[in-house]
């Protein structure tokens, strides 16, 4: 995290459950359709909807030291051992919604007091259990502004845990897929935000992206604010882009972009030349931000960018052009997306590689027991969507890569192709869509959309281009990159 929280000893131990204080939000989980033919039935022979309950506790940020030996996880929380503890019960089920069980009888007033007053503590674990018997098969976290928090399922599927940290003053989305004993896949949508960074120690900081490596050239760098700075107040926000320095070898010019009152992105002009060195840096720590106060101080990163590898797929077409630095390194036959399920168009960016992920149907809609549900194992899967658009192997597909579109939105290719193409690519590299008539791949809210946005409508996302202080009209500030000359 950006900023280290008040450590008590309860948070090398505490669970923090998808839940802060008795604010619980849970809806319908994309695509987790009731299929009535898998569902229980009772004795009488009518259906039962098949559930399994998931345990979660929450740790609060209450500074209350809280039985350090463990006895505090999930799997064996036991009511009333833990004064810093609450336990709930949420219901997972088939048709994807989700009750909270033992749940005082609160309206909302009450409940968002009880919020405001036990707020979840960010630095405890995230943790996840099953209370009856069957399995979770996925649980994915993801952050208000589309990022995946890491984690890992236990070894028997009965419980998960976050592998990276939560961030503070963060709203995050857990959707959670299980199994009953009799395997009936179920499934619930919950959403949390975590506390608040403490007052003490809580100057305005910035977490950078990405972490330390080498991604490709179309890779965006991230600030999240550890307080937002709104946008009516100008002078601030201009004096956080001076404060996040970015400098290049080679200098080229770039630009910082509101996303939100709490995160910034910044991308040159361009895409970043190939075997570039980013250094990225703040200069918050003591400088005045008005009602934020003096700044603390901030992590920098340094990263470097490989090769340019440029994909374009041209659905009209049914094929991939791949390019390393301007020269052509392959031509692939795919299929995209079909009439209903069109392929998004414009360019992302690779936002991680998997080698097998579990494709379903009903996680984009498709109701199981019709004619298009799919359930299939995938293999080189070259994630460039949060919401599940990839370019994968497609062995069931083969005879129509090159000639038709037939998938469900991703772009599929042969098993060799794909190996290949996940092989040659990494994180940030530019995978770039023409004709396929599908929605315009938007800007922030799924991936790194952000080269779909002119420089001009880039520039006025910056509160100092915005305000006069264009790279070309005024001598160069440390925050932004150098013009090429």
């Amino acid at each position: 995290m950006p900023q280290a929280q008040r450590k008590h000893l309860s948070k090398a131990w505490g669970v923090v459950a998808a839940v802060t204080g008795a604010m619980l939000v849970v809806a319908a989980a994309p695509g987790r359709a009731h299929d009535a033919d898998a569902a229980q039935r009772e004795p009488g022979g009518g259906p039962r909807e098949a559930a399994v309950t998931l345990l979660v506790g929450r740790a609060l940020d209450e500074g209350v030291h809280a039985a350090a030996s463990g006895l505090c996880a999930v799997p064996t929380f036991r009511a009333g051992q833990c004064p810093a503890w609450r336990e709930q019960r949420v219901r997972a089920t088939s048709r994807g919604s989700g009750a909270v069980l033992r749940e005082p009888a609160l309206g909302d007033a009450a409940r968002a007091a009880r919020a405001a007053a036990l707020p979840t503590d960010a630095d405890a674990p995230l943790e996840i259990a099953l209370a009856d018997r069957g399995r979770l098969t996925d649980v994915t976290v993801s952050d208000a502004h589309g990022r995946r928090l890491a984690g890992e399922l236990g070894p028997d599927g009965g419980n998960w845990r976050n592998t990276e940290p939560l961030r503070a003053g963060e709203t995050y989305t857990v959707q959670v897929g299980a199994q009953d004993a009799a395997g009936t896949p179920v499934g619930v949508t919950m959403a949390f935000r975590t506390a608040p960074p403490a007052a003490d120690g809580g100057g305005l900081t910035a977490e950078f992206g990405p972490r330390p490596g080498t991604y490709g050239a179309g890779e965006i760098v991230t600030a999240d604010l550890s307080h937002p700075v709104p946008a009516a107040d100008h002078l601030a926000r201009a004096r956080v882009e001076q404060a996040l320095q970015v400098t290049s070898e080679p200098h080229v010019e770039g630009a910082w972009h509101w996303v939100d009152d709490s995160t910034l992105h910044y991308r040159p002009r361009t895409y970043w030349p190939a075997h570039t060195v980013v250094r990225v840096r703040s200069t918050l720590d003591g400088a005045e931000d008005g009602e934020q106060g003096s700044g603390d101080p901030s992590d920098g990163i340094e990263f470097t960018v490989g090769d340019r590898i440029e994909a374009l797929t041209d659905s009209a077409a049914h094929r991939m052009t791949v390019r390393r630095n301007g020269r052509i390194i392959r031509t692939i036959p795919v299929t995209t997306g079909k009439a209903g399920f069109r392929t998004r168009s414009g360019i992302k960016v690779v936002l991680r590689k998997e080698p097998k992920v579990r494709m379903r149907g009903d996680t984009v809609g498709i109701k199981r027991g019709t004619s298009e549900f799919y359930d299939l194992p995938v293999l080189y899967a070259t994630r460039v969507t949060w919401s599940g658009e990839y370019v994968h192997a497609a062995p069931w597909s083969v005879a129509a890569q090159g000639a038709e579109n037939v998938s469900h939105g991703c772009t599929g290719m042969s098993t060799p192709d794909a190996a290949w193409f996940f092989e040659t690519v990494r994180e940030g590299d530019i995978v770039e869509v023409v004709n396929s008539g599908g929605e315009k791949m938007p800007p922030f809210a799924n991936g790194f959309g952000d080269w779909n946005m002119d420089w001009r409508s880039w520039l006025a996302g910056s509160a100092l281009a915005a305000g006069g202080a264009h790279p070309h009209a005024t001598p160069p500030s440390p925050s932004r990159l150098q013009p090429t000359t």
